[in-house]
């Protein structure tokens, strides 16, 4: 019994609670708008699990927001809260967009160039915000909103005004990436998966093993959570709060730049000048918040996202809305955002 109600109140039960009310609403909506629920979910699972080439796009889709989760993540256990990530995304993936066209090296030396470059832009981006934190108190929610807008301003500057990145034809993008600079996995495997199927989802499991150490077993993980947990008692114990905010911002900004890199150099190949906010970076507070603040949790909630951002896209097939799927994913985010009243709800039930 004891064991069925620890499941009960464990963060993987109310997930998947959330989930399933995500689902049951989506069913509502689909109702109203007169289009069959049973055709609506079959198309959608059908069009994620009913090829291997589907699967592979999914995981292409979802290799983005893997990483700009693990950046929000990060930052949450350490009692930051990454609402720029969208922005160091971006400018992750004009720093690797760049690098993948001006400099002509072999791929060795190419592709790690690139993502160095990328590592190091969202990194300063997010370096920048903690500092203005630390330095003057200024909120980092609202300086990292307005960073957001910076980059995504400073990258259509770039991609429009900047004639050694710009396309020689007359769409408002950059050139492509050199082949030098692209993660794309061999032909012979795409051929049977997505043309657009890459190395990006190696390397996100890689860095989902590497966040997991350092939080759960580096002496840095364990300041960074200290802070998150009370900067009073971590301060007294003799931790560098400042520095430790800094380096968990730093560490959530080269997240999300990395991401901006397996976009572009992975799928993207070049970037088109924005007519809105891209949306990995917020889409990226979703996979966090559902993965609960897990590394592991945010590999398979990536998964799960970019499964619904693929699997939605296919619903105008059968003449449905495929907004529906934001719809669901933001109930899911809603129901885990006030999972604790369910918590309540278990405990109360367990007691009697």
């Amino acid at each position: 019994m004891n064991k069925i109600n620890k499941f009960l109140q464990s963060r993987a039960f109310l997930t998947l609670i959330a989930i399933l009310a995500g689902f049951i609403v989506g069913v509502i909506f689909l109702l109203l708008v007169g289009i069959s629920p049973v055709t609506a979910y079959a198309k959608l699972f059908d069009s994620v699990f009913s090829r291997p080439k589907n699967l592979a796009y999914c995981v292409v889709y979802a290799t983005p927001l893997i990483f700009t989760g693990l950046s929000v993540a990060f930052s949450f256990r350490t009692g930051v809260f990454n609402i720029g990530a969208e922005g160091q995304f971006v400018v992750g993936a004009l720093a690797a967009c760049s690098v993948g066209i001006l400099v002509d090296v072999p791929a060795i030396i190419h592709i790690p160039l690139c993502f160095l470059a990328a590592a190091a832009a969202g990194a300063l981006w997010g370096v920048i915000v903690g500092f203005l934190k630390v330095k003057w108190g200024i909120n980092e929610v609202l300086s990292m909103i307005m960073f957001n807008w910076i980059a995504f301003y400073l990258s259509n500057f770039c991609v429009d005004e900047i004639e050694a990145i710009h396309t020689d034809g007359t769409a408002d993008a950059t050139k492509n990436v050199l082949d030098s600079a692209r993660i794309l996995l061999p032909e012979s495997i795409r051929s049977f998966l997505a043309p657009t199927s890459n190395y990006g989802i190696f390397l996100a499991i890689a860095a989902v093993i590497i966040v997991y150490i350092i939080i759960e077993k580096t002496t840095l993980g364990y300041q960074l959570k200290a802070v998150g947990f009370n900067k009073s008692a971590a301060e007294y114990g003799g931790i560098h709060v400042n520095k430790a905010i800094l380096t968990a911002i730093g560490i959530s900004g080269l997240l999300s730049g990395i991401g901006g890199a397996v976009h572009v150099l992975g799928m993207g190949q070049r970037i088109s000048v924005f007519a809105a906010q891209e949306g990995f970076g917020f889409e990226g507070i979703s996979v966090a918040l559902i993965g609960a603040s897990s590394p592991v949790g945010v590999l398979f909630s990536g998964l799960f996202y970019g499964a619904m951002k693929y699997g939605g896209s296919r619903l105008n097939l059968i003449q449905a809305p495929s907004e529906i799927v934001n719809i669901i994913m933001g109930t899911i985010v809603f129901f885990i955002a006030i999972s604790h009243v369910f918590q309540i709800v278990i405990r109360r039930r367990g007691g009697k």
